[in-house]
């Protein structure tokens, strides 16, 4: 497995994670009045990542025959 992809891939859920996090406090703070499809995009590129990650440590951990 390429550990560095999957370091990059962590970083990149850290980021969005953030991200959606700033996001989602701007619009229950009232700085945001619409979601603009930016909460639903984040939530779909962090899912992404997410399963990517689960796909490659589930690779990782079946043993070799």
């Amino acid at each position: 497995m390429n550990y560095v992809y999957l370091k990059r891939l962590y970083a990149k859920r850290a980021e969005l994670e953030a991200k959606l996090e700033l996001h989602d406090a701007r619009y229950c703070f009232g700085e945001e009045e619409v979601d603009d499809g930016t909460d639903s995009d984040l939530r779909q590129r962090l899912s992404e990542v997410s399963d990517e990650i689960a796909a490659l440590e589930s690779r990782a951990a079946t043993p070799w025959r």
